[in-house]
């Protein structure tokens, strides 16, 4: 277990592989853990962190810090004390929320950006997802899957205050924004079938901005990565390396749709 001090408490990550950095965020449920078929996956040629985000996981868990700029702030002193100047976001759900908010506030430190089943505004995220009860929000939104035991586990270690305190930052705010003001290439990824967030609007896929792409995956729910591991590495592995957003091509047995 490898952890840090911020702000006089503790901050959980794993680390593993060498290379070009990739930081993975995780979503309202489960924790850094779910991110391990993905890191096994991409550590032959990257360097991937994982964390544990306040509030989740075996980092601290005091409420003044569950507001998004706090998080935000996390990933700044994260990379500022393990020395990372720049490096690939990963996030996910509330993960991805963080991820979108910090590239638009510190572009020089994201290289690539890619985000899953994040939600632009309050909108887009369905009501149930603020229920204080974990468990029926596990089997909501991963049912029961080779990895669902091992996110229950993870997820008995959060706060559940932090949910809804995210919820509530995420009433005011519409971060539509945040994409416009992205400069790094933006791959934004959205499981078809995902019942908590629904996918970004057409709108902003239309050609204005050559840095944003979008694919969807068909039959994916709010866990992409968990469905189908390997279809999910491989994407991103492709991501990583693509000149050009829009030669990005989904191999024969992806299913897709691009905005």
């Amino acid at each position: 277990m490898s952890a840090i001090v911020v702000r006089e408490d503790v901050v959980h990550y794993e680390v593993l592989g060498r290379g070009p950095g990739i930081l993975f965020i995780h979503s309202w449920l489960g924790s850094w853990r779910y991110w391990i078929p993905t890191m096994q996956a991409l550590s032959a040629r990257y360097r991937t962190y994982a964390i544990d985000l306040w509030g989740f996981g075996d980092s601290g868990k005091r409420l003044a810090y569950y507001d998004l700029d706090s998080q935000v702030d996390l990933i700044v002193r994260f990379m500022d004390t393990l020395g990372v100047a720049r490096l690939a976001l990963v996030g996910h759900g509330l993960g991805g929320v963080i991820a979108l908010r910090f590239a638009a506030q510190y572009p020089d430190f994201v290289a690539r950006l890619m985000t899953i089943d994040v939600p632009l505004n309050n909108a887009s995220i369905n009501p149930r997802l603020g229920s204080s009860n974990v468990p029926s929000l596990l089997d909501w939104l991963v049912g029961r899957t080779a990895a669902s035991a091992e996110i229950a586990a993870e997820s008995a270690k959060l706060d559940p205050a932090v949910i809804q305190a995210s919820l509530k930052y995420l009433a005011d705010l519409d971060l539509s924004a945040d994409v416009n003001q992205t400069v790094a290439p933006t791959l934004m990824v959205h499981g078809d079938k995902d019942a908590a967030i629904a996918p970004p609007s057409e709108t902003l896929f239309d050609g204005s901005k050559p840095n944003l792409h979008s694919i969807s995956f068909e039959d994916g729910r709010h866990f992409p990565m968990l469905d189908d591991p390997p279809k999910f590495s491989r994407l991103l592995a492709d991501f990583l390396e693509a000149h050009d957003l829009t030669s990005l091509e989904l191999k024969e047995e992806w299913k897709r749709r691009i905005r």
